[in-house]
């Protein structure tokens, strides 16, 4: 069982840039990746990007293709998102999950809030 804490997140103009963190506890030999999420208001939740924990490749969501970077800090356990170029859209709820699949995804972090204005 893995606990994931996310942080980083906040208010923001169109424009500006955040970066969010996840950072894991716990151990499980079956996360080989892990995803970053998000859920706006009255949506439902839809993935934005997905990193392969053993090589650090990681695939990204059309919507947020050349705005959003992730990165790891392998030795505290820390997944980043660097965001980027925000936009009104971005705004939701994002969280950090042990796989790319919502409904396979087992462990989720409590999420981090972004709004964009």
């Amino acid at each position: 069982h893995v606990q994931l804490v996310e942080s980083g997140g906040g208010s923001v103009q169109a424009g500006g840039s955040l970066r969010l963190s996840c950072e894991a506890s716990g151990y499980d030999a079956r996360t080989y990746r892990m995803g970053w999420f998000r859920q706006a208001a009255g949506k439902e939740r839809e993935d934005v990007t997905c990193t392969y924990l053993a090589n650090g490749n990681t695939v990204y969501d059309d919507a947020v293709k050349g705005r959003f970077t992730v990165s790891q800090d392998t030795a505290k356990n820390i997944l980043y998102l660097q965001m980027d170029s925000l936009k009104p859209e971005d705004t939701a709820m994002y969280y950090c999950a042990t796989d790319c699949v919502v409904w396979v995804a087992k462990d989720w972090g409590q999420g981090t809030q972004v709004t964009v204005s």
